[in-house]
């Protein structure tokens, strides 16, 4: 029997506030948050590599364009094909178009491995114009992304979405905007993941001596879409033909990156040089 009266009841509504047409929801603050802070550690590590801010602004421009365009062709190739291959408008635009009638809903749908995929093309695409090393900035670029990736599910805590199956263990909450079961708090199991998973990576930074190229990005593949996997076996679906599922489809599309994650630690490559000198050549 779920211990009801123990669990943490949340009940915080998604929006911060509303005035006129405009609102601010929890979710938007964290993504900013994520990219704000994510720019601040990679003004850092430019700079001590050497490479200039303008170079960071411009990669910033891409990554950000790569993120939620692909999160949200991710969202809706991988979970609502069915309706959006009808509504092809409304993948792109962040509308809602009901007989006749369009209304703004913002990006209610966004998938983390298309955001994973947008990001890699985008910097495929940045690396090819600016002629700058793509395993490089991939490489850091992986630190910061598990940062932001525990704001994102932050931000999913406050919307009391994809959350988790019903527990009784005393810090199950009760996402009272849902229903009123005491459940599993996935998003925080996720976003404390990804925080241990960060600190990791950026200590595996600083510390290193020599890292072959990707190493850090194996880290990251294997690390934060292997948590992924297993924390979905107590996360309910987000659709329901995932019911009928053995493993559903967070779960499916995290074994390729898992793969190739390990493909990338384990694979015989060169080293690259310390990169934790203070300046290197600029090759901007």
């Amino acid at each position: 029997m779920f211990n009801f009266l123990l669990s943490i009841h949340w009940d915080i509504k998604p929006e911060i506030f509303h005035i006129g047409g405009f609102g601010l929801r929890y979710y938007t603050l964290c993504f900013m948050l994520a990219f704000f802070l994510s720019y601040v550690i990679m003004l850092s590590i430019f700079k001590k590599e050497g490479k200039t801010q303008e170079l960071l602004d411009k990669l910033t421009i891409y990554v950000f364009i790569g993120t939620v365009l692909g999160a949200r062709l991710g969202h809706c190739l991988f979970y609502e094909f069915d309706y959006y291959r009808h509504h092809l408008l409304e993948m792109i635009l962040p509308i809602r178009m009901v007989n006749g009638t369009i209304s703004f809903t913002g990006y209610q749908g966004l998938a983390s491995h298309g955001g994973a995929l947008g990001i890699i093309i985008a910097t495929l695409l940045f690396c090819k114009k600016t002629k700058t090393n793509f395993w490089w900035v991939i490489d850091r670029l992986a630190i910061v992304a598990a940062l932001s990736g525990a704001f994102v599910r932050t931000g999913n805590f406050f919307n009391s979405e994809i959350i988790g199956k019903p527990s009784d263990l005393p810090w199950s909450v009760v996402f009272v905007q849902v229903d009123n079961v005491p459940r599993h708090p996935a998003q925080l199991y996720e976003a404390i993941g990804y925080v241990l998973i960060f600190l990791f990576l950026y200590y595996s930074y600083r510390k290193g001596k020599y890292v072959k190229p990707a190493l850090l990005l194996g880290y990251f593949l294997i690390l934060v879409f292997g948590l992924r996997f297993f924390v979905e076996f107590i996360k309910e679906n987000q659709e329901t033909f995932e019911n009928s599922m053995t493993f559903n489809m967070g779960q499916l599309l995290s074994i390729p990156f898992v793969i190739v994650g390990f493909y990338l630690v384990f694979r015989k490559t060169s080293p690259t040089p310390p990169i934790n000198v203070q300046k290197t050549t600029n090759h901007n």
